[in-house]
């Protein structure tokens, strides 16, 4: 019965997540709120716990923190669904005090008002009933409830995750259809080409009743990658060991930038490796890395500066990078290689670099499978 259908679906339905962005998410959520918890206290430090710090601004944490990804998270449905459904709930409380009335007519109502105004938010449910159940000692603070402290109280922590969010290297809000991408053009990124419109994506959404779960851009990145997947199928069973880089130039960390630029310039390569006295990987500069990092370092005269002259390799080596085996399988470097973040994908044996696999040696890989089908 283990395996039976209906008993895998009362288990979980997401996947597992590392424990640092757990942690990450948590550290975020206590950052948010004790900032709205000193904001009640300045503003009502006589009853601040429970009437002006909310209970609902911890279930709008967890979207804003755990999952800002989704599009019941963002700040338009955040500020507004709370906001609009504290005023529903307030209005119904002048016209009734029977909480068996109150209670759920004040949240059916959020929920429907939310909804028209495209700013479903579950927190809103719960702002809803706070405010019905609560109605003795909300509704004397008049219609100004839902702007302070709900509407401020929520723009407080959605301003909070956006700068945590960017602080942490994540992304929230979410990313909107047709915005720049990372070079900076209209151009969508090279994965998430689909041929598919915006309004086309957004009829797919709500034919599947997905709208709430997953964003346009979402979707388009969602799809492109399983484009991606399903090309990589057709690929020969090759791994990083069959067409990586095995001659290898190196540079040490504290190597100066000059002899760097000087390595890309004699080579034509588009990154190098950083190695420790001990051969043991540390990370990889990117020619369009050094070239930004050491841009702002010159003088007015073309001249390198003293301080750029300090600079050395363990300065803009990059370290956060996607890394591989030697029998890891090329599909697996697809979607890396084909996002403009990184040129290349290092190659690990026991923390020893042993290879590199960069776009062109992925490209020509790709070509020689094409021509080897074409002959058959």
């Amino acid at each position: 019965m283990a395996g039976h259908p209906r008993l895998r679906a009362l288990g979980p339905s997401t996947a597992a997540i590392p424990a640092t962005e757990a942690l990450r998410a948590g550290a975020g959520a206590i950052i948010g709120l004790a900032a709205a918890a000193g904001l009640a206290i300045v503003i009502a430090p006589e009853f601040w716990l429970g009437i002006y710090l909310i209970a609902p601004f911890g279930a709008t944490s967890v979207l804003i923190f755990a999952a800002p990804n989704s599009p019941l998270a963002q700040p338009w449905p955040a500020i507004v669904g709370n906001t609009m459904s504290a005023l529903v709930a307030l209005l119904i409380c002048r016209l009734t005090t029977n909480p068996l009335i109150a209670v759920p007519a004040s949240v059916g109502v959020a929920i429907m008002a939310m909804a028209l105004c495209r700013a479903t938010h579950p927190p809103g449910g719960a702002v809803a009933m706070t405010v019905a159940i609560g109605a003795d000692k909300i509704a004397p603070l008049g219609l100004g409830f839902a702007f302070l402290p709900v509407m401020v109280g929520t723009t407080l922590l959605v301003g909070i995750a956006v700068l945590y969010a960017h602080a942490t290297g994540r992304r929230y809000p979410f990313r909107q259809f047709g915005e720049p991408n990372p070079n900076g053009t209209a151009d969508p990124a090279p994965p998430e080409r689909l041929g598919l419109t915006e309004d086309e994506l957004s009829r797919i959404l709500v034919r599947y009743n997905q709208s709430l779960n997953l964003g346009v851009e979402d979707l388009a990145r969602l799809l492109a990658a399983a484009e991606m997947q399903a090309a990589s199928h057709r690929t020969k069973a090759q791994t990083t060991r069959d067409i990586m880089s095995r001659d290898l130039v190196t540079v040490a960390p504290d190597t100066p930038l000059l002899e760097v630029a000087a390595l890309f310039s004699r080579h034509g390569f588009t990154s190098l490796p950083v190695v420790g006295p001990d051969g043991r990987y540390l990370g990889v500069i990117f020619q369009l890395h050094l070239i930004a990092r050491t841009h702002a370092q010159f003088r007015p005269d073309g001249r390198l500066s003293r301080a750029g002259g300090d600079l050395r390799a363990a300065d803009v080596m990059g370290t956060r990078l996607p890394t591989a085996r030697p029998d890891t399988p090329i599909a697996a470097l697809l979607p890396q290689l084909a996002s403009s973040d990184t040129d290349a994908v290092p190659v690990l044996e026991d923390g020893r670099i042993v290879g590199i696999v960069t776009r062109t040696d992925l490209v020509a890989a790709l070509a020689r499978e094409s021509l080897r089908r074409d002959d058959d």
